[in-house]
């Protein structure tokens, strides 16, 4: 009697522990906020839709997009609007209507901006994904420690020198001061940059030790803004230099300042300009013989620190199908893909397998733009960045003109940034 009570009780026993085990079989549910681990995939759907930039399609995403169909049996569509603008601004129509696409591509420093308005959702990607492009690329598509999309492509400032005036690029800006002294007369000038445009202008302050936004715990400090500290109070200086001793014209100064720029390099009468991977073919339809190589160091040893931009692939926050929008975007930035743009629009793209690949390393403006990128900085990607640019434009035009020193004229743009901040961002 006693041994059957002691047997039941066993039983019950291991009943009540089982029904408090959680359920091997349907796994543990993630916490409040979180998103749940995929156990399988899910159903596929019958069609995905991408919106490209305008006219960066032919020649590739076709062939791109028939590869995934074959691999996964999911067609694609795809759509160019224009990138810098039009895309941002059709999805914030699009999405809350039901039309939106389930990937678009972005420059990187719009994603702080989509993703407060709900725009594009986190990814999740393996370790080996990941590893395929540059780490700057990479955390270019961060914000706020998380992952919202893979880089397609990365331009930065480079040195574009016409090979008929300078046959050889400088080391060194101070070669290159040296040589501007000597071949600036009259309407020929030896360099010319667009420093009193921040974006340009970027690369010598934040060589000398200036920078927008410090970083804590992986993210842009909007509280740490170093635009008027000792390093970037000599990058202004050494700015200011250029314009006061007449190596730069004053027509470059303001809005007109790159066509005119431009206008003067394709006559042959600039030697040298810092520009962009965007210029080349203008440069080159224009019959000049352009070589083309990373910034020279500056007189403090530092490389030129300019902006890098990333353009990305991001799936919408309107999508049904995530986990193949993923996919999708996994498949046309790998390796073979970023090839086959590149061989069609000629941007650079971050995968790093390609660097030492011939179609980039024995291509001068590629190499070039994928040196420079080592020394250079993503714009960063909050919100906040767009309240530095037009204060930062009215200091670097006073420089230019030489209305104000460069201390001055930072500490009074970095006042504005700061309150500007406060105004349109105020702390949460």
């Amino acid at each position: 009697m006693k041994k059957n009570l002691l047997l039941m009780m066993l039983i019950l026993l291991l009943g009540m522990l089982a029904a408090c085990a959680p359920d091997r079989e349907e796994g543990t549910k993630p916490a409040e906020g979180e998103k749940p681990e995929a156990t399988e995939e899910p159903e596929k759907p019958e069609k995905l839709v991408i919106w490209e930039d305008l006219e960066k399609s032919k020649d590739w995403l076709p062939a791109a997009l028939a590869s995934f169909e074959e691999e996964y049996g999911i067609k694609v569509e795809f759509k160019e609007l224009n990138m810098a603008d039009k895309i941002r601004d059709q999805l914030r129509l699009d999405g809350p209507a039901g039309n939106a696409p389930d990937v678009v591509t972005l420059p990187h420093d719009q994603i702080g901006q989509v993703v407060t308005e709900g725009l594009i959702q986190e990814i999740t990607v393996e370790d080996s994904v990941l590893k395929t492009y540059s780490e700057s690329a990479i955390n270019a598509q961060m914000y706020d420690g998380k992952l919202f999309g893979l880089p397609k492509a990365t331009e930065t400032p480079v040195l574009i020198y016409n090979k008929a005036l300078m046959p050889e690029a400088p080391k060194t800006m101070d070669e290159l001061y040296t040589f501007s002294k000597d071949f600036t007369k009259g309407d020929n000038y030896g360099f010319l940059a667009l420093w009193d445009n921040f974006y340009f202008a970027h690369g010598p302050i934040a060589g000398m030790g200036g920078y927008v936004f410090n970083e804590k715990d992986g993210a842009p400090d909007r509280e740490d803004i170093g635009l008027n500290n000792e390093g970037a109070v000599k990058g202004a200086e050494f700015i200011q230099k250029w314009y006061a001793e007449g190596l730069f014209p004053k027509g470059i100064i303001g809005e007109s300042g790159g066509a005119a720029m431009d206008g003067l390099f394709n006559e042959g009468k600039v030697a040298a300009v810092m520009n962009g991977p965007w210029a080349f073919q203008g440069m080159k339809d224009a019959g000049i013989d352009i070589g083309i190589a990373p910034m020279p160091t500056l007189p403090n040893g530092e490389p030129v620190k300019t902006f890098m931009g990333v353009k990305g692939w991001h799936v919408t926050e309107f999508t049904e199908n995530p986990y193949w929008a993923t996919k999708l975007i996994e498949h046309i930035s790998n390796d073979e893909n970023s090839k086959a743009r590149f061989q069609a629009v000629s941007e650079i793209p971050a995968n790093v397998a390609l660097v030492e690949d011939p179609i980039i390393a024995d291509n001068e403006g590629a190499k070039a733009v994928a040196v420079q990128s080592q020394y250079a900085v993503p714009m960063p990607n909050i919100p906040e960045m767009g309240e530095v640019w037009g204060p930062m434009a009215s200091a670097l035009q006073t420089l230019a003109t030489g209305k104000a020193e460069p201390k001055a004229a930072l500490d009074e743009a970095v006042k504005s940034i700061q309150a500007n901040i406060e105004t349109s961002h105020p702390a949460k």
